[in-house]
């Protein structure tokens, strides 16, 4: 037991979203073992609603060049609506992060064609080598995407156990139709999110920094 803690412990203090990639693929092999693990991930009533389709080498060059030209001529529209605002503390985290991210990038405050090549960086996949569209059907609604959420976590962890880097990316659920268009995807598919993925690059700036956690007492409360 206190072996499995330790591991536990361990994959979660080393994954982290990864914005710099190598160029080299990760193994098919080691992929499938990834989603083989994944798998287990909990959902309600076992319904398993995710579905993914995965891009490697050719298809992950020709997704980027399509992306990227599409994002600069189409508003976003996800499936599932965006936070209606970043209140108090959320805001304070959601503004470490950008904060550290520019710091690590070397975009200083104001210079806004740095923050939006920046920002295009998630639709180039961070230069990640694989990118994994994730979907869920329509007539789950929001228990499908929360069901979704578990499984994109059991992936990231899945990958860092075998030494792969991920970042999710809510950036990539912004333009739905982009997807389906590209994929193929069926009518009753909606898009919660993407996840890119590949050996980490430890030499690039972006990934230098890691984000602060709240305690657990900051987000738990004790009922005797």
């Amino acid at each position: 037991m206190t072996d499995t803690i330790a591991t536990l412990n361990g994959l979660l203090d080393e994954r982290y979203s990864c914005r710099g990639y190598r160029p080299d693929p990760v193994p098919r092999e080691t992929i499938e073992k990834i989603l083989a693990m994944a798998q287990r991930s909990p959902s309600w009533c076992n319904s398993q609603p995710w579905q993914l389709a995965i891009a490697s080498g050719e298809a992950t060059r020709r997704l980027r060049a399509a992306l990227l030209h599409h994002v600069t001529a189409h508003a976003p529209s996800p499936d599932f609506p965006w936070p209606t605002a970043y209140l108090g503390v959320y805001q304070d985290r959601r503004r470490a992060c950008g904060f550290q991210l520019y710091a690590a990038t070397g975009v200083a405050r104001g210079d806004r064609e740095a923050a939006e090549r920046q920002r295009l960086e998630n639709f180039r996949f961070f230069g990640a080598p694989h990118v994994a569209l994730v979907t869920t059907d329509e007539s789950l609604g929001v228990y499908g995407a929360i069901d979704c959420g578990a499984y994109v976590g059991h992936f990231m962890l899945a990958a860092r156990a075998l030494g792969v880097a991920s970042i999710a990316q809510a950036a990539l659920a912004a333009y739905p139709d982009f997807w389906r268009e590209h994929l193929e995807l069926a009518p009753d598919r909606r898009v919660v999110c993407g996840i890119s993925f590949g050996f980490e690059d430890p030499a690039h700036p972006a990934n230098t920094f890691r984000t602060p956690r709240a305690e657990p007492a900051q987000v738990a409360r004790w009922l005797d």
